[in-house]
């Protein structure tokens, strides 16, 4: 594996933005684009730190601009974001986002037999 504090701003997106592809299944080509579809499926500081990496990549096309960036601020903010992408079990959350869709509509279900049975007793048929 590469080792993390050498690796540019570029190597560092692109580390993220497969991070995000396999455990989020978040699609688009490059991680200024994955990053804003993941939107809320990512905590607030987390967006921050895809963010800052996105405008460290972005920066480190121009030498000018370059020189601005803070490496120790984009190190921190790679560290948290792949931190945090690779705790998440894709095969779980895939698990938990089925079952919460079941539980709802198992539950309207059973509000709208117990709307029918009510009605049904109001006009005198049950």
């Amino acid at each position: 594996m590469i080792d993390d504090a050498k690796m540019t701003y570029d190597e560092q997106a692109d580390t993220v933005s497969q991070l995000l592809k396999e455990r989020l299944g978040v699609r688009g080509n490059g991680l200024e684009k994955r990053a804003r579809r993941a939107g809320r499926l990512l905590p607030r500081p987390v967006r921050r730190d895809v963010d800052l990496l996105v405008e460290a990549a972005r920066m480190q096309a121009i030498p000018a601009l370059a020189r601005m960036v803070d490496h120790a601020a984009v190190q921190k903010a790679y560290d948290r974001v792949t931190a945090h992408l690779e705790r998440i079990d894709p095969w779980q959350r895939r698990t938990d986002v089925i079952i919460g869709f079941l539980s709802t509509n198992a539950f309207n279900l059973l509000v709208l037999a117990a709307l029918v049975f009510v009605a049904l007793r109001w006009r005198g048929l049950a």
